[in-house]
């Protein structure tokens, strides 16, 4: 059967940076260790005046098209994942497309187009329904495009309000990638809840507890399930673990119920009841509150082990690398994570060639999947393309006042007159609106 999966991949960060310890937390009048160690974040990305989902999104296709030398000819979908669109009709992928047909001769007229919404996790079902049309022989030989773009604002003085971030993820689907070749394997976990939602609304409503919970019971939901198909799985089994990371503490917390479960019946499992005793059962507690407090105590001495922090720092920590510079792009969060962890083992010198990455996606509402993924010969090429450092470096850095303004800008239900902060150049931009209320795009030489 002919391998399947993300030929190449490309990144693009809004432009603006407001740094959450130096600029948010001494206007907060907060600590600045509870966003850098508490949340694990450095700073937030941002789009600038000119920027939104479609410009985003539309910059990081054409890159990746531009790279791998390809042509709408060569597409036959695009497939978008947001839950920052704007209109709720015409889907984000036909504006994408028309942003692109102005710097190609060829169109996208025979290319199916989409747009995909459950909250962070549609970016991985955009790929599962890529994989399938593939799977299906539907594609005729070509390719499909993936599309990850979200601005993820809160409102202000939002507990959330310090993970928000902007950016874009395009992924080419096809035969025989060149990055990594997707399973057949899947596990889900998946409720009805209400954890983050936006009810005709542009910013969320969260209920920060019950979404972490809910996040973390969804995980081991999916994960069960994988199992269940997969069979057992070992530690030792997964170079690394991507998680959607809507910031790197929510990590620290999954990673955690992940390991506790997959070392259940394994000798490392065993080692470690050496040392900190067996895994609580619920059988050997009368009440579920009783269980629940000696799960805690004992994952948070199995955290404190050596065992665990180096597993940690090798499978886990790489992943998160990117997502702290830039917060949580919701349907690019996962994706973010994959190429992080990728990025560090290329400058690191590791050999991932036919290594296995266990992805674990998560959107609210809710839904989380657990699937595999092996790293094949020419990810090292593919990864070694990707620009992300230099986006990073090169971002504006927003006073506080400046971040209101932009805030300001990208509410739906204000309006804001400010000044770009940064040029384009050689990217798509907002030109505008049109008769119909639409928003307009040019290409800025």
């Amino acid at each position: 059967m002919t391998a399947v999966g993300i030929d190449a991949m490309e990144i693009w960060t809004g432009k603006l940076k407001l740094d959450l310890a130096e600029t948010f937390a001494p206007a907060q009048g907060d600590d600045p260790g509870k966003y850098t160690k508490g949340l694990g974040l450095r700073a937030s990305s941002f789009p600038d005046v000119y920027e939104d989902i479609v410009t985003m999104g539309a910059n990081a296709a054409h890159r990746l098209m531009e790279r791998k030398g390809l042509t709408p000819e060569d597409i036959g979908r695009i497939d978008v994942a947001t839950e920052s669109a704007f209109d709720n009709s015409k889907p984000v992928s036909t504006y994408i497309a028309g942003c692109l047909e102005q710097v190609y001769d060829e169109n996208f007229h025979h290319a199916n187009k989409g747009e995909r919404k459950f909250a962070c996790i549609s970016g991985t079902q955009s790929l599962d329904d890529a994989y399938n049309w593939i799977r299906a022989g539907r594609n005729r030989g070509r390719a499909a495009l993936v599309i990850a773009t979200d601005t993820a604002l809160y409102a202000r003085d939002d507990p959330g309000e310090a993970t928000q971030g902007a950016g874009a993820v395009a992924m080419l689907v096809d035969e025989d990638p060149n990055l990594v070749e997707l399973s057949t394997e899947q596990g889900y976990g998946s409720a009805d809840e209400t954890d983050f939602l936006k009810p005709n609304q542009q910013f969320p409503s969260v209920d920060g507890k019950r979404s972490v919970n809910v996040y973390l019971a969804r995980m081991r939901e999916a994960l069960e399930d994988f199992a269940e198909v997969a069979g057992d799985i070992h530690p030792g089994d997964y170079e690394m673990i991507p998680f959607h990371t809507p910031f790197p503490g929510m990590v620290r917390k999954a990673a955690a119920l992940g390991y506790r479960h997959i070392v259940r019946g394994t000798d490392v499992g065993e080692l470690l009841a050496e040392e900190i005793g067996h895994q609580p059962m619920r059988s050997d507690f009368e009440t579920d509150d009783e269980f629940h407090a000696a799960i805690k105590e004992y994952t948070d001495a199995l955290t404190e082990t050596e065992r665990y922090q180096d597993w940690y720092a090798n499978t886990i920590e790489p992943t998160l690398e990117i997502s702290r510079e830039v917060g949580n792009w919701y349907t690019g969060s996962v994706h973010i994570a994959r190429a992080s962890g990728l990025k560090h083992a290329r400058e690191n010198g590791l050999d991932l060639d036919e290594a296995r990455l266990l992805v674990a996606s998560y959107g609210s509402g809710a839904q989380a999947e657990v699937h595999a993924e092996t790293v094949v010969p020419g990810w090292e090429e593919e990864i070694g393309a990707l620009d992300i450092d230099e986006q990073i470096r090169n971002r504006y850095d927003l006073s506080f006042a400046e971040y209101e303004q932009v805030h300001d800008v990208h509410n739906h239900d204000t309006e804001a007159d400010v000044e770009e902060f940064t040029a384009p150049e050689k990217e798509f931009a907002f030109d505008g609106w049109g008769r119909m209320g639409e928003r307009k795009y040019r290409y800025v030489e």
